[in-house]
């Protein structure tokens, strides 16, 4: 498996996992709203979950021929002096970042974090916890990467409390389990209140506007980040917003750009069905 492939796979299973979170006949209703909170507390969360765990089932996802480096890394951070560790955390780190992998990179962005208290490095912490909850779908899971990406954040904002992307990953990780959706909300709308144009704020409280039916916000959140840099998932949820709306030329041109954006042949013949049933 190549690294052009792992992002396909990445970028599917994201939009699967919204998919697989709404009800079959389409989005939560606002007076039947079902946050993500209450998905992630479906199981306790596992106590026995540490870079070991997740990177055995990121191996499995990549392939060996990927894995062969990461391999070599980890036995000899394992034989490493303590000393020697740090920098051999960090090159893990970013491998796994190189093959799309955000939880295992996650769990290293941690304890370089740790051991230096740099702010950009629980930046990267926190947003990969927060990237690890979304591809997940194991629900015993969810909790420790919404756990540990609100502990990064909110040491990122002792470092830096006027940071907007330590408030935006804050807000996320709020509105994902980590406090409470409004609380989460809050922070992403102060983000925006400074920064209009943020292009994650803008992402996920389209994507929050969704769940809860305010299907006309979400339309003018996802038009604002394609606006700034066009990209898979605004067009995806933005075609889904359309469609939630009725305005269905609107909903199938925005599939076809996500269709465009994705040359992978399973999830144009998906594409291709929405469309279908657009049409008749």
């Amino acid at each position: 498996m190549n690294k052009k492939q792992i992002v396909i796979i990445i970028a599917v299973v994201a939009i699967t996992g919204y998919l697989y979170s709404l009800p079959v006949k389409g989005l939560v209703k606002p007076k039947a709203t079902r946050t993500n909170a209450g998905v992630a507390s479906e199981k306790p969360a596992a106590t026995n979950v540490n870079v070991a765990t997740v990177s055995s089932s990121a191996k499995t996802a990549i392939g060996a021929a990927l894995s062969n480096k990461i391999n070599d890394l980890e036995n000899q951070l394992k034989n490493a002096p303590d000393n020697n560790k740090l920098g051999l955390q960090k090159q893990l780190a970013s491998q796994w970042d190189d093959v799309n992998q955000p939880a295992p990179a996650a769990f290293y962005y941690q304890e370089v974090a740790r051991k230096e208290n740099k702010l950009d490095d629980w930046l990267n912490a926190g947003n990969r916890f927060n990237d690890a909850y979304k591809l997940t779908q194991d629900t015993s899971l969810q909790p420790v990467f919404i756990t540990n990406a609100v502990s990064a954040f909110q040491n990122a904002l002792k470092l830096k409390p006027e940071s907007l992307d330590a408030k935006t990953g804050l807000g996320i990780a709020y509105v994902n389990g980590g406090a409470g959706p409004m609380q989460g909300i809050a922070l992403l709308l102060e983000v925006i209140k400074q920064d209009p144009k943020n292009l994650s704020a803008n992402l996920n409280l389209g994507l929050f506007s969704m769940k809860s039916g305010q299907y006309e916000k979400a339309v003018d959140r996802f038009k604002n980040v394609i606006a700034q840099k066009p990209g898979l998932e605004p067009y995806f949820y933005l075609a889904e917003t359309y469609k939630q709306l009725g305005r269905k030329s609107e909903a199938i041109a925005a599939y076809q750009k996500c269709k465009e954006m994705m040359p992978d042949a399973v999830f144009g013949q998906r594409i291709d069905q929405y469309i279908k049933e657009l049409k008749n």
